[in-house]
Formats: structure tokens, sequence, C-alpha cells
């Protein structure tokens, strides 16, 4: 770079290197306003093209890039349809030529004149004995272009890696590729931010090499060593986030919650009717001593549908009650509070109506607060929480609101914590005096680098194993090619009905055309257009005049009002309806073991994650529960083999791969969640999983040494680049 030429900064505006016209357009279309925008606006693939080819070397079938001069140009109409047929012989001056041929592009003439050099690229084809191109990318020389500024022309073109950037209509690749060359002759790279210790660790190149080659690869090997290092640069910005996060966290007062012998979980254990799993015992262990701790606890309980997850939930909440403390259970709807409520009163009996006729006085009070109750029901209610008298309290969002005001909240427990929002945590954690313990719970299995990059900062507890007497399901897909089979489940139903048992019946849709909601998930890119899924309302009175008539059948969905919503659970729990014909509202939580058939409508609307949580409602008693998923999806689908995999295992954990490879790792990164200028690109949390460990355990131990990165300006100026405060705690909260 020449001393009178002024650098590029990752600062400086646009408009001053590409001027102002570029710059709204690459502002407008793409969010892009500064060199350092621009310089990681990553290409999404390469090209390859073919090597620099002399005409006298081509071979029928293999891709090659020519630089030629067009020799003559001829426009006719075609035979055998309508339109024109432009021919353009080139020839590179060994006295070989060759034809390149365009439909209906005659436009194409006037610029591709006689005399005229380029470069040519596409596949060699044979036509009558005749080489040829058919429709092939070229660039043209330009006319006045010097003999280096021709040798450049034809080196980015003719290169084996061509960049194909994330493009706009009005803003397509090779304009994107034009920018970032002008952008780069003049770049100063910043100064690098990771620390020389971890660059010699880990063998990474420097920055300023990282995001030339990541734009201008000089070779298959170059490329690699610069993603890598970006990768790296992604990872151990969002690693260094949640272990400081984490670190802050173990350092922040709290209230110790000591585990008493003679309280309400003592007589809790000695009540129950069968002994604990070894994975509950053990994940037990590690939360009481978490609560006995002098800082707030922050734990993800993961563990699959059905493996006791608020069995350890309600020890842990009786653990505070007995040091004196309240404990609040989060669910995220109303169905779900009230499944947990009534689940939880029958596991404590006495011991959950402490001041009732048929209370255990030494037990304690159970608590139901939902945006639902009546009046005087919530005054009660509310000033049982204000009192402390109500030790365990059950709600949804309606927790959050002024007025629920608590005496001593030392735990939250959150259940299916994906669904809510960060402020809503905060909300309920900021009802205590000081930050309350926090048990997070999940019956989606989560790989182990989602669980380390998204829940990073959360120590872990996994329950794997299943309760002594629940059942396995079995799972079978019903396909368009056997049409029997339909009528067949159908027929399953019945005989389940008959046997005692009760179904569940799933679609994806609610139904009415006013606002229809979709549950399931919308097809992918490469899957076809389709018919609208089948809804609630549309399938359960075909079901009741046809296949399962006779049969006593309810209705529930999401739009039902609360009330109603809670008396056809009871009815369903009771054992007064047999069939449920419902929407995905019952995929957490619900709870009746009598239940052995579940035949899930339109299953390839449904995600991986969410057909493993929606069996999971049957073969919770005795009884073994079959899964049915019936679909239009034809064999070889995408669609088809998400189902038939779901089908082939019932180990979650297997299943989140699967989910996790067919999903946007931005979804999982929360990138969708801000509308704000992400710089989280590369990494992929599925093929990355080694680079990640290393991250986390270079992040753990810098963090170790220098908590604030205080002797490390510029690495803290770069994570806060890389991962901006909402993203930090939607990271950090999940």
């Amino acid at each position: 770079m020449s001393d009178t030429t002024t650098a590029t900064t990752t600062a400086t505006p646009l408009g001053k290197v590409l001027g102002e016209r570029t710059a709204k357009a690459l502002a407008t279309h793409l969010d892009l306003h500064t060199a350092g925008d621009l310089v990681y606006h990553f290409p999404r693939r390469y090209d390859e093209r073919g090597e620099h080819t002399d005409l006298r070397q081509l071979q029928v079938g293999e891709q090659v890039t020519l630089l030629a001069q067009v020799k003559s140009a001829t426009v006719r109409p075609m035979r055998q349809r309508r339109g024109t047929m432009l021919e353009i012989t080139v020839g590179d001056g060994s006295g070989a030529t060759l034809t390149c041929t365009f439909f209906n592009q005659a436009w194409r003439e006037r610029e591709l004149r006689t005399g005229r050099w380029g470069l040519f690229a596409g596949k060699v084809t044979d036509f009558r004995g005749k080489r040829q191109l058919n429709g092939p990318a070229y660039q043209l020389l330009r006319a006045d272009a010097t003999q280096d500024e021709a040798a450049e022309e034809i080196e980015e073109f003719a290169g084996a890696l061509i960049p194909v950037y994330p493009a706009a209509a009005a803003v397509p690749t090779w304009t994107i590729a034009k920018c970032v060359r002008t952008v780069l002759d003049t770049f100063e790279p910043p100064a690098d931010p990771l620390p020389g210790a971890v660059r010699a660790n880990r063998n990474l190149v420097g920055i300023g090499v990282a995001l030339r080659e990541i734009h201008r690869p000089s070779s298959k090997e170059e490329l690699y060593k610069a993603k890598y290092r970006l990768k790296w640069d992604e990872a151990f910005a969002v690693q260094l986030t949640l272990v400081q996060r984490k670190a802050r966290a173990a350092a922040a007062p709290g209230r110790s919650r000591p585990r008493r012998d003679d309280g309400i979980l003592a007589a809790f254990d000695a009540s129950l009717p069968y002994e604990l799993t070894e994975g509950q015992a053990r994940v037990g262990e590690e939360i009481s001593a978490d609560l006995e701790r002098a800082h707030p606890m922050h734990r993800l309980l993961q563990g699959e549908v059905g493996s006791g997850k608020t069995l350890v939930a309600v020890r842990a909440m009786l653990q505070v009650v007995d040091a004196g403390g309240q404990a609040a259970l989060l669910a995220p709807t109303e169905v779900l509070a009230t499944q947990h409520h009534r689940s939880i009163s029958a596991q404590l009996g006495a011991l959950g109506r402490a001041g009732e006729l048929d209370g255990d006085p030494a037990g304690t009070q159970l608590t139901l607060v939902t945006g639902s109750l009546g009046a005087a029901a919530r005054r009660a209610a509310l000033a049982r929480v204000g009192d402390g008298s109500a030790g365990i309290v059950v709600g949804t969002h309606a927790l959050l609101y002024e007025g629920v005001d608590f005496r001593d909240l030392g735990l939250v427990v959150v259940d299916e914590q994906h669904r809510f929002g960060v402020e809503q945590r905060d909300a309920l954690r900021a009802k205590a005096a000081q930050p309350p313990h926090v048990l997070v719970m999940t019956a989606t299995p989560i790989p182990r680098t989602v669980a380390m990059t998204v829940y990073g900062d959360l120590e872990t507890s996994t329950l794997s194993q299943l309760p002594r007497g629940r059942s396995p399901i079995a799972s079978h897909v019903v396909p368009p090619e056997r049409p029997a089979f339909l009528d067949r489940a159908w027929q399953r139903v019945k005989e389940e009905v008959r046997a005692g048992h009760q179904a569940y019946v799933v679609c994806p849709r609610i139904g009415d055309a006013a606002g229809a909601e979709d549950d399931g998930e919308p097809p992918s890119d490469n899957e076809p257009a389709r018919r609208p899924p089948l809804a609630v309302l549309d399938v359960a009175p075909i079901l009741e005049e046809g296949p399962l008539h006779g049969l006593r059948i309810g209705v529930l969905h999401g739009r039902l009002p609360a009330e109603e919503k809670d008396a056809v659970m009871r009815r369903f729990a009771a054992g007064d309806l047999d069939v449920l014909v419902a929407t995905t509202v019952i995929e957490v939580g619900v709870d009746v073991p009598n239940s052995t058939v579940m035949i899930i409508m339109d299953a390839d609307r449904f995600g991986v994650s969410q057909l493993h949580q929606l069996r999971g409602r049957v073969g919770r008693g005795s009884a073994p529960g079959i899964c049915l998923l019936v679909t239009e999806a034809v064999e070889g689908t995408p669609a088809r083999e998400r189902l038939d995999a779901v089908a082939s295992t019932t180990d979650g954990f297997k299943l989140a791969e699967l989910d996790l490879e067919q999903r946007r790792e931005g979804d999982v990164l929360g990138a969708s969640q801000s509308g704000r200028h992400s710089h989280l690109r590369l990494l992929s949390l599925l093929r990355d999983s080694k680079l990640i460990t290393d991250a986390r355990a270079e992040a753990a131990e810098l963090v170790g040494d220098d908590p604030t990165l205080a002797r490390h300006p510029a690495l803290a100026a770069s994570v806060a680049a890389l991962v901006d405060e909402e993203r930090a705690e939607y990271l950090e909260k999940g």
C-alpha cells in the first residue's frame, strides 16, 4: 500500500471506499454499512471453475474456463420451436474454435462483438460432432485494459474458487465480490484480538490472513485455515461470554437453603411407594448441594419424556420450603400449569394440604395462580403467596404480574424454558430479595455442543433412564402407498378403547378460516408446495361420523377459553372421554397414564423433536404405547426419511442430532431473536463440536486468569462485536 493511500479500517463507512450510490444499495438491501460489515459478510459457498484451458485440449463433459476471442456471431430462428438462437464462434489463436450458444438471448450479440476478448466458463458438450458451450457464463475483458489489468481479470474469473455471497436482487453476488475486492485493496486488518498463546496452541492463522483468504482463497487448504480461524473467533466469543457470566453468577450473593433430615422432604421421601431411579437420586444430590451454597444455583435439568424430572423438581422445592423459603414452578400454558398442580398435589397428598381438615400440619400449602382464576379465588391464592403459607406456587406467566408478591422466593423452576422470553424470566427472578436459585427443565434432548453453546452458563444434569413400570412405545409410519394401514389405525384405536384405554389424535392446525394457526413446521425450501395441513375442527367431526363413530370424542386446542381447556383435560384424565383430538397443546406435561395410542395426522408437518415430545404422552402407565405417524410423504423424500428416523428409535439424543442437522444453525444460536446485524456466520454446532469444546477449555483458562478481560482489551472488543448484548442475554438464558 502506498503512503498516499488512506487505509481502510473496519470502521470506515463504505461510502468513502465505494461511493455513496453503491454504499446506499449495500446498506438498504444487505444492512452493510462499514468496511467491517462487508469483510465479515462471508461467501455462502465457492464455485469451482475449470482451470484456464487451451481450446485444443477440450474434453467433452469437462468444466472449463477459456480465454478466447469472438470470431463471429449469428442469430437465427430455431427449427423445432419458436424463438431464436445466438451462435458465437470463439478462438484462442491456436487455430481451434468453439461454438457458444444462447437461446432467446439475441440481445447478447450487441456486447459479444467480433474481436472482443473474454473469459467463457461452462461444460463442454458435443452437437453433431462439434464441441460447444451451452449458455456459458462469461466476462469480457475491457478493450482498453493493460496487460496487467487483463491478467488480474483473468485470474479473478478463472481462479479455481469463486466466492458466492448471500445477495439481494438489487445487489447480486458479483457486485458484492467487486466491492470486497475494492475494500481489500486498501484494507488494514484490525489488531489480532486472539492472544498469541491461543493462536500458537491452536495453530490459527492471523486475522488479516483469514479475512483475505476467505474472500479470495489462494487454495482450498488456505481457505480451510481461514474458515477454521474465523469459526474459532465465533466459538471463542460465545464461550468467553458464557464462562464470564457463569463465573459472575457463581460469585453472586444468594441464600443457602440447607437440607433438613426431619422436614417435609424426609416425610415425602418416606411416603414414596417406589424407589428413586439411580439417575433421580444422583441428580437430586447435585441439586441439593447447589441449594446449600450461598450462591444462586443455575442448573439445566434435561431428561427424556417421562424420565421423572417433575419428581426431582418437587424434592428440590421441598428442600427450599424446609429451609423457610418458597418455590415457584413456571409453566408455559394454563393446561400444563393445571396439570402440574394436579400431579404435584397427588404426589404430596396430605403434605401439600397443611391447614386443611385432612392436611398434615407439618406440611405446606400448594397454590395455583393462573389468569383464569376468579376474583375471590385469586385474592385467596395471592394472600397465601404473600404471607408465605403457600410453600409451593404453580403458575403461568400470571405469576409475573404486579400484585403477585412472595414472602421469600428461594427457588424458581422453569418448565420447558424455551417457551419463555428473557424478560419473563427476569421478572420472576426480580420478585426475590436476593437472586433465587434457578432450575430449568426441558424434555427436549439437547446435543452436547448445543448445551455447551446455548445453555453454557448453566450446570447440566441429565436423566436418561425411565422409571420402573414405564412401558415402551412402538412407532410406525402410516404411508400413502398403503391406504389400508390408515383403516387399520382407526381399528386399533377402537380395540384400545374396548380394552379400557384412551387415545390421542393430533393435527397440525386448529381450523376455521379466520386466523387458523398452524402448529406444525413449514415445509423446507426443497419440499414441494402442499395442501393446507389437517385441522382439529375438521378432523373431529369426520372421525365422530366415520371410523370412530360411537366413541366419546373431545377437542382441545390453544384458542379454547381456559376453563373449557381445563374441563376437557379433566374429563379426559378422568376417563370420561375415549379420544382427544388436539393440537400440540398436549405436547408437554400432559400426563394421562391410561392413554396408550396416538395417531399424528400430517406427521411430516412437525419437527423431529416435536414428534418425539408428542409420542411421550402415551405409554405412561403399565400398558405399552403405540404412536402412528400418518403422512402423504412418499418414500425417498426428506420428509419421509425424517419420519422413518423417528419411528426407528426412541433415543431422544439421537433424534436431537438429526433435528439439529435439519435446522438452520442461526435458529439454535438465536440469530432470529434479534433484528440487529450479527457476525455469527460460520460455526456449525453439529460439525464443529471439537472446535467448540477446545474453545470452551481456552475460555475457561483465560477467564480464570483474567475475569473481565482487562488485560485483553482487543479481545473484549471483539467479543462485544460478535456477541452483542441482546444475543448475550439470549445465550445466557436460552
